[in-house]
Parts: C-alpha cells; structure tokens; sequence
C-alpha cells in the first residue's frame, strides 16, 4: 500500500507521493484549515485592527449568517463583541506597561485567588460545621452510647500516622485523634 501522509491541518490521510502532497498543500482546502489555525495563535490587537479596517457585512447582520463563513472579507464582529475586543487590548497594554515599570504583582494574580479560596473554604467550613450535627453524635446507638469503631475501638490505633489509615474506619481524624 505504501506510505500515507498525515495532514494536521485538515485532519487528512492520503498516499504520500510528490504529485499528492503538493496538490493538497496547494488546495484551497488545506490553505483554510492552515489559515484557522494560526489565526487562533493571534494577540488581540492584531485581530482589533484588522476587523476595525473591514466593512460590516451586510448579509451577517441582516440574516446573522453569510455564506462565505470565515473567508468573507467584510467584518462579522458586531459592535458589543468590537467593544469587548478592545478593553482586552487596553488590560494587555496596561499589563506590559506595568510589567515593564517594574511592578511586582499586578492586580488578579494567583496570590489573591488563592486568597479568596482559603476565604471560602473556612467560611464553607464553619457553615457545615454549624448545620450538620458532628459525626461522633450521629455515631451513637438508641440508648445514646457512642458506638466505637471496631477495628480500633475507638482509640485511633487504625489511624497512627507511622501504619497507614484502614479503609474500613470511617471516623474523620479529627475525631479520633480528639478521643
């Protein structure tokens, strides 16, 4: 059977031979697809300032659809999406200029989400911890005696921190280590 050539592009097999590749890396076909890919490879502004030079299409904002897709040479940016476009190209200006300033951290890093994680975590923490009543009341028999877990009877041996946790004990650590 030969050899086949796999195009990534247009996700596209066929038999590999000079005639063969060069009319599919001529075709109009595969020059779109590579056109699309490294289209979604461009920065903001470039895209800004080629959609700002085009004309509004005519058709695509009559029917919301043309049949020339992608390949149309009018713009199908309307003017809220055009607006959008821009503020993200003023936030990655305002971000190389502060990078270039020498600033340490600009504002909406990782530091304050990961802040405002730990935030939520403890206040989710201390809602459960006051609606749910605690594991070691649930865990108690009809005469209200605490039931005791049987592989350890309740003194955490199954819980020591040299020998692994037995699967089967289903008391939290917390509780264990508070009996």
């Amino acid at each position: 059977m030969g050899k086949r050539y796999f195009c990534d592009y247009c996700d596209r097999s066929f038999q590999d031979n000079l005639h063969n590749r060069k009319k599919h890396l001529s075709g109009v076909q595969h020059l779109r697809a590579k056109r699309l890919w490294y289209d979604s490879f461009r920065d903001a502004a470039a895209i800004l300032q080629e959609e700002q030079t085009k004309k509004p299409c005519r058709k695509f904002l009559q029917t919301g659809q043309c049949d020339f897709g992608s390949n149309c040479r009018f713009s199908h940016m309307t003017e809220q999406e055009l607006e959008k476009l821009s503020a993200q190209v003023q936030g990655e200006k305002r971000l190389k200029e502060l990078q270039r300033e020498g600033a340490d951290i600009p504002p909406g890093t990782i530091e304050d989400w990961l802040e405002k994680r730990a935030q939520r975590l403890s206040a989710a923490q201390s809602n459960s911890s006051r609606s749910d009543p605690s594991p070691l009341r649930q865990s108690r028999d009809a005469a209200g005696t605490p039931l005791l877990h049987p592989a350890c009877a309740g003194t955490g041996s199954c819980h020591s921190k040299p020998a692994p946790r037995n699967p089967f004990c289903r008391f939290p650590l917390k509780l264990i280590e508070q009996l």
